[in-house]
């Protein structure tokens, strides 16, 4: 136990020493590899965001390592879920406002594309300008059809905000959802798969839709932008119905959410990155530039701002049971997809001054349909007999106390998940409406129906919400 103790507070001073001293390097470091490139003159203009790449790479893996550490020291213990909660927390934070900025700079430089003034006062070498106010100041922007005569010294290259939302949503799934996979992730009622298997699908899917994108956009279909947008919508379609036959809902609707994010990532950081680099080092050295690969980087760039909305639904799709409690779930998954991905086009549409009448109305008409498609049925039974609180109390003591109470039983819960507790009567009558939408109507709770409450139940419950949820 001493030697274990000792070990542990070796790695923690090791990681913590790593950060600080990173953390102090990655403002110092510029300065200094930026005098060692202008007095080395070697045309290296890429030495300061390599060296700061590394640097980055190591203070995740510190922060990183300090986790692991916390999460050795508190297994086991009454501070564990407590400690998971919170990691949960922290990360998802990061993972919002690391998707903020990244979704915030697509909207912003495709919004950028399609405003651009390419006619009026724009020099040749300049493939167009814009000019505008914000937070109290004028801005005027130009775009190079190719690039300036001269590149600057300081060049902002915009990936971090990509690849840092793409892990830490990549860590939020498993903390969520692998870390605690017989409960969130494997549903047996949908699939009797194990946690390994159920792993491996979830991560291997993401690296398949990868390559069948990529295969697609490399192939003759890309020239025909409607053709390829229909295949592209069928093939996601395809994966949310299998993540569907595999996964419970709910963790179904995170993996395809995942799974474009992925796709968006790699777009980042197999074309659209490794083209600008190229563009970079063509034009510091002064050679030709092959003009395709700007083209491939613009268009990856619009297919991912296209993703941007479905991957918005998905993150908060969590919260809300009747779209992933739906009997067929992958079918509100494609519609809210292509609804959100039709007010996507129509925006940019509108930024290019190209009107069409048409496609918000039908956008907002596909969205809708959704609501109307998960609706539920008005009367699916008929309730023969007054039904009272004993019985109730009996369903709810038994299908779900084991979590929602003040001391939970359950082996994973080892606190009320969003703080619903069922410990008194008018706890019970105060929860009537989430009862009947997470329990009668949507069935999404129990979570994967962990203690198998029947049908009956379920539509006793159903009675004494519309007989008026009396205590008596």
């Amino acid at each position: 136990m001493t030697i274990n103790l000792f070990i542990i507070v070796v790695l923690y001073v090791i990681y913590f020493s790593v950060l600080v001293t990173l953390s102090y390097f990655t403002y110092k470091m510029p300065r200094f590899l930026k005098n060692k490139s202008e007095k080395a003159n070697a045309g290296n203009i890429n030495i300061e965001v390599y060296s700061l790449n590394y640097m980055y790479t190591g203070i995740l893996l510190a922060i990183l390592g300090i986790l692991v550490n916390t999460y050795i020291v508190l297994e086991g213990t009454t501070f564990e879920s407590h400690f998971m909660e919170w990691l949960n927390i922290v990360i998802r934070l990061m993972h919002i406002t690391f998707g903020i900025a990244w979704i915030g700079a697509s909207f912003y430089f495709v919004f950028l594309e399609n405003a651009l003034n390419r006619t009026e006062d724009v020099r040749d070498e300049l493939a167009g300008n814009l000019w505008a106010v914000h937070g109290g100041g004028f801005y005027y922007l130009e775009k190079y059809k190719v690039a300036p005569k001269a590149i600057p010294k300081h060049l902002h290259w915009f990936k971090y905000e990509a690849y840092f939302t793409w892990l830490s949503g990549f860590c939020l799934l498993f903390v969520v959802y692998y870390f605690n996979a017989s409960a969130f992730l494997i549903d047996k009622n949908v699939m009797d798969i194990t946690a390994t298997q159920g792993i491996l699908i979830g991560v291997g899917s993401f690296v398949v839709a990868w390559v069948i994108y990529d295969l697609l956009c490399k192939s003759r279909l890309i020239k025909n932008q409607l053709l390829f947008a229909l295949v592209g919508f069928l093939i996601l379609i395809g994966f949310a119905w299998f993540y569907c036959q595999v996964f419970s809902s709910r963790a179904a609707y995170i993996h395809f959410g995942a799974m474009i994010g992925s796709i968006m990532v790699a777009n980042v950081f197999f074309v659209i990155i490794p083209g600008q680099k190229e563009m970079v080092r063509c034009a510091t050295l002064g050679i030709p530039l092959d003009p395709s690969l700007g083209k491939k980087a613009l268009a990856r760039s619009l297919h991912n701002n296209y993703f941007t909305l479905p991957v918005l639904f998905v993150m908060v799709s969590n919260h809300f049971p009747s779209t992933f409690g739906y009997e067929y779930p992958w079918l509100i998954l494609g519609v809210i997809s292509l609804g959100t991905a039709g007010v996507k086009h129509y925006l940019n549409l509108k930024e290019k001054k190209e009107l069409n009448v048409w496609i918000l109305p039908v956008s907002v008409a596909i969205l809708l349909a959704a609501s109307f498609i998960s609706a539920p049925a008005a009367n699916p039974y008929e309730c023969r007999k007054e039904v009272s609180f004993a019985e109730v109390n009996d369903i709810i003591q038994k299908r779900c106390v084991s979590c929602h109470s003040a001391n939970p039983t359950d082996d994973t819960y080892k606190v009320a998940p969003n703080g619903v507790m069922y410990d008194t009567p008018d706890a019970i009558v105060a929860k009537k409406d989430l009862i009947m939408q997470r329990v009668v109507v949507t069935k999404t709770m129990p979570q994967n129906n962990k203690t198998n409450i029947t049908e009956e139940e379920r539509n006793t419950l159903r009675c004494w919400i519309e007989q008026g949820a009396s205590l008596k």
